[in-house]
């Protein structure tokens, strides 16, 4: 039985591209609409496509009926832009009246849309409805595993992390000694990590970066997700690995971030969160 057709937002990354390869691999059909600014367009030039703005998500839904789209999944890094820059379209400048959401946390600016798109008549999935494959599972993947040290502070930082998630602040944390010594913001994982490469890492050196679900996460959008730049990235910043909720955490290309993995000497664990 032929599935729904698929509507694939694509922010950047390459969550948006492993969606549209495997709905090719797998026969079912897809249209695949690029945020422009965000995500490429020249990653899907093998499947219909179309470009808008963050802004015109009126015109975007209007395409996606024209094109028969029953199904709808968000995938990939949006940077939300300053609302004097917006340009919204009616439909967006009416949902931006009637929710007045803009202005707040991610998540909440997520859900939002999201009630907004199924009011629309959309079924919106997460990317683990169309990938159940991607998801970190329980445990180690990695060669290297967390010492009991290590262990005791993957505890610590998954408590930062639920109290940041809980301020719909950010999803990660570094811990380390116990306690988290760095926080995400909104712009994201690898700038903490950045961050932290480039000042002096005393207390950094060891660590482990630990990435979870919100309290309140809808889990069809936003998920904490994980490539090998971001091991890369933990190995600069002197980290001895990264930990994940386990069945709620992203791994873009899991062979290739075991291989980085492997070769820096980290671990990657999936925990219960």
């Amino acid at each position: 039985m032929m599935l729904p057709k698929l509507g694939i937002i694509a922010g950047g990354g390459m969550l948006p591209r492993l969606l549209a390869q495997h709905c090719l691999q797998s026969g079912r059909p897809l249209f695949v609409i690029v945020l422009r600014d965000q995500g490429d367009l020249d990653d899907f030039t093998s499947v219909p496509n179309a470009a808008y703005r963050i802004g015109a998500a009126g015109g975007m839904i209007k395409r996606l009926r024209a094109e028969g789209v029953e199904d709808l999944v968000f995938a990939g890094s949006v940077r939300k832009p300053p609302l004097s820059s917006l340009r919204p379209d009616l439909w967006s400048a009416n949902f931006l009246m009637r929710t007045t959401v803009f202005s707040k946390g991610d998540d909440t600016l997520l859900r939002t849309i999201i009630a907004a798109i199924e009011a629309e008549g959309f079924r919106v999935l997460g990317a683990d409805d169309v990938l159940p494959d991607i998801l970190a599972p329980l445990g180690c993947i990695s060669a290297a595993q967390p010492s009991d040290q290590q262990m005791y502070d993957i505890e610590a930082g998954i408590t930062a992390a639920k109290a940041l998630g809980a301020q719909d602040k950010g999803q990660a944390v570094v811990a380390n000694a116990g306690v988290a010594v760095a926080h995400e913001d909104r712009r994201g994982t690898a700038a903490m990590l950045e961050d932290l490469a480039a000042r002096d890492r005393s207390g950094v050196d060891g660590g482990v970066l630990v990435k979870v679900t919100k309290p309140t996460q809808d889990r069809r959008v936003d998920l904490p997700a994980i490539g090998s730049e971001t091991i890369t990235q933990a190995k600069a910043a002197g980290l001895a690995g990264i930990a994940l909720s386990a069945g709620g955490a992203i791994l873009l290309d899991r062979q290739a971030i075991v291989a980085a993995a492997d070769r820096e000497g980290l671990f990657v664990i999936g925990i219960d969160t």
